[in-house]
């Protein structure tokens, strides 16, 4: 039996939004969708819950394993409550819109997640973000990356570090190999753990040429700053495709340095974050004092051809802005507060009037009489106490009042 104290208990990883952080957060999420707005984005509203075999195509296992399933009433199919909102949207370009030329999108929302991304994070992240379709050349991916930061920074974050990668890499790595899926996963794992020891012994043992060990082995220690990539060229200076990821990095991370004067860049070429449905370039951020990521994204051409629409290209990113409330710095004047006087009882028309006058003018008014609040916890925030006086009304300061 549920006791009274249980009733009120959520679930590990679920918590309530309270003031003033409620306000806070709405006033990040409307910050950044007028942003967005600025640069063209057109907003959707996704609906949180939609058929599984459309929520997670093309989205891989992790996806799968953190969306809540549920079972439709009326169609007896399976159902899923989203995970993340970049496949509806992938899904609402491909088939609800389905134009022509360049879409750009964005959303916010919160997403359910079955599993927490870390076992401090919160299940239910309110996920904001912008998606740019039709465009597969590096230009779309500057733009999306550019987007993300100065998201970043309208918000008042500063000593902004975005980590730069390309899946691609790996991916063409894999593709030269001849060895089983499964046998690629482990070294998939291996490479994203950089446990470097492990990955040489798998890859001798899976009858790797001594210069693929050495390629594979190379990957995970080929993260730092630009120097990385003369180093990535030189490591990889037979492979074209893997040298031409090298030269988009090298162009954006040149444009973002040129745009943003107080990035810190920092590349990771063994970086594979979303790899199973990423085919390109990933990126990340992160601010000076605060430890987890705040924002990511990438490429991930082709989703959209279970939807119909062949070589679509699709790049762009997401922030979990619950995580920005303790970073963010959002500069609002804080709007006074006015509680009502000695009024008249025989004037609540002229005195609904004021009242209204008043919040048009950008005053909070709360309809709680004076005599009323003095002396309880009502009276904390006030600054104004309205008055009738002289056939006139009059705000009145409530410290000189008191």
């Amino acid at each position: 039996m549920t006791t009274i104290a249980g009733r009120w208990l959520l679930p590990d990883g679920v918590e309530d939004v309270l003031p003033p952080q409620a306000k806070q957060l709405e006033q990040i999420r409307r910050r950044l969708l007028d942003l967005y707005e600025t640069w063209g984005y057109s907003y959707v509203i996704p609906p949180m819950i939609e058929f599984l075999e459309s929520l997670l195509t093309g989205t891989g296992h992790d996806l799968d394993l953190k969306t809540f399933k549920v079972v439709d009433l009326l169609s007896g199919r399976t159902m899923g409550i989203r995970a993340d909102i970049t496949p509806q949207v992938a899904r609402i370009d491909a088939h609800s819109l389905n134009r022509e030329g360049v879409m750009r999108l964005c959303y916010a929302g919160t997403v359910v997640q079955s599993q927490p991304d870390t076992m401090l994070a919160n299940r239910t992240p309110i996920s904001v973000g912008a998606e740019l379709f039709g465009e597969t050349s590096s230009k779309a991916d500057l733009e999306i990356v550019s987007l993300m930061a100065e998201s970043l920074r309208s918000l008042g974050l500063d000593r902004l570090h975005i980590e730069l990668g390309d899946v691609a890499i790996f991916r063409q790595m894999m593709e030269n190999l001849s060895i089983s899926y499964e046998k690629k996963n482990i070294l998939f794992e291996l490479v994203q753990k950089k446990a470097l020891a492990e990955l040489r012994e798998s890859a001798v043992s899976f009858g790797l040429s001594s210069d693929d060990v050495e390629l594979i082995c190379n990957l995970p220690s080929l993260c730092g700053d630009q120097s990385v990539l003369a180093e990535a060229r030189t490591v990889f200076n037979k492979n074209n495709g893997v040298l031409e990821c090298i030269n988009n990095l090298e162009h954006i991370a040149d444009a973002l340095d040129s745009r943003f004067s107080d990035l810190n860049i920092y590349f990771d070429l063994s970086e594979l974050r979303g790899y199973a449905y990423h085919t390109g370039i990933v990126f990340a951020a992160c601010v000076d004092g605060f430890g987890e990521v705040i924002a990511k994204g990438g490429r991930y051409d082709y989703i959209g051809e279970v939807f119909g629409r062949d070589a679509r290209g699709a790049t762009g990113f997401s922030i979990n802005i619950r995580s920005l409330l303790a970073p963010t710095i959002i500069n609002e004047s804080e709007k006074k507060r006015v509680c009502l006087g000695t009024i008249p009882k025989a004037m609540p028309d002229a005195l609904w009037q004021e009242i209204q006058r008043l919040r048009a003018d950008g005053y909070i008014v709360v309809e709680t009489a004076f005599e009323k609040a003095v002396g309880t916890d009502k009276m904390d925030g006030f600054d104004f106490i309205l008055e009738y006086i002289d056939d006139q009304w009059q705000l009145l300061d409530l410290e000189k009042h008191l």
